[in-house]
Order: structure tokens, then C-alpha cells, then sequence
């Protein structure tokens, strides 16, 4: 009972809480309509991750999967980080080629490469030379061209 409501104040991912909870309540004798209620799970839901904690012990109430380990470490992370912090510009093909020769890493997404921009604080889109609005007659331009491609 003890490691139970130890899982529940370690504040775990929310199905495990729920599952935790549900066993510790059984063993203070509440019945399962009551859990049911208070948790809204099924009877089924209760009966099974009891069963699954009598047979594992507290192992039986986790997730079976933890997700994939990262392909760069924290301290990697952090580095490339700096690294594109200490750039005035940016190449998405100059990133993937830093990745690889400093760390032998190359993600299968290129949406990867955007997240550690993305939090490097950097903005990947391509921008115009020059603000259009500046410009009325390329305002213009643009609006009849939008027009026709419509």
C-alpha cells in the first residue's frame, strides 16, 4: 500500500495516477461503484489493474512503453543550440550538416531540424526582400495575381 500511494504523490503520467488510485482505493475497502464514480472508470477498468497489482506489484500499474530515446543527448542538444544562437544566418542544409559531422546524427524528419530552430528561437520561413506594403503598385501586382491563380 505504502509504494501505491507513493506512485500517486510522485505525480505520474495521468493513466498510471488513475490506475494507482483506483487500486488504493480498493484496498480501502470502498466498492467499485464508488471508485467508478469518483474516478469514472468501469468496474472492468478496476478489476483488471487490481489483478495486474497483485500479480506485478507496483510494476503492474506503469505503462509498458517510455517512448524512444533521443537521438542527441541533452548536452548535444544544448551545444547546437549555442551554435545556431552564435549564427547571423541560418541554412536548414548547413544545420543537418553540423548535426552529422559533430554528432553522426541524421533525423528522418526534417521537422527535427525546425524544432531545435524553433528553440533556438529562430524562424525558418522564407521572408521577402522587401515589404510590399513600401510598394503599392507590387501590392497590387500580387492581389491581381492572387486573383487569377483563384
Amino acid at each position: 500500500m505504502d509504494e501505491v500511494t507513493e506512485l500517486i504523490q510522485s505525480n505520474p503520467e495521468p493513466r498510471e495516477l488513475k490506475r494507482a488510485l483506483a487500486v488504493q482505493m480498493v484496498m480501502q475497502d470502498y466498492t467499485y461503484y464508488e471508485i467508478g464514480d469518483v474516478l469514472g472508470v468501469s468496474v472492468g477498468f478496476i478489476s483488471k489493474w487490481k489483478q495486474h497489482y497483485e500479480q506485478q506489484g507496483i510494476v503492474g500499474l506503469y505503462l509498458p512503453h517510455q517512448g524512444s530515446r533521443a537521438y542527441l543527448t541533452l548536452e548535444q542538444r544544448q551545444a547546437v543550440l549555442s551554435w545556431l544562437q552564435q549564427k547571423n544566418e541560418w541554412n536548414l542544409g548547413e544545420l543537418q550538416q553540423y548535426v552529422e559531422a559533430h554528432y553522426d546524427v541524421v533525423f528522418e524528419s526534417k521537422q527535427s531540424y525546425y524544432s531545435l530552430l524553433a528553440e533556438a528561437g529562430i524562424s525558418w520561413k522564407k521572408t521577402q526582400k522587401r515589404h510590399l506594403q513600401a510598394d503599392p503598385a507590387a501590392v497590387e501586382k500580387k492581389t491581381r495575381d492572387y486573383r487569377v491563380v483563384r
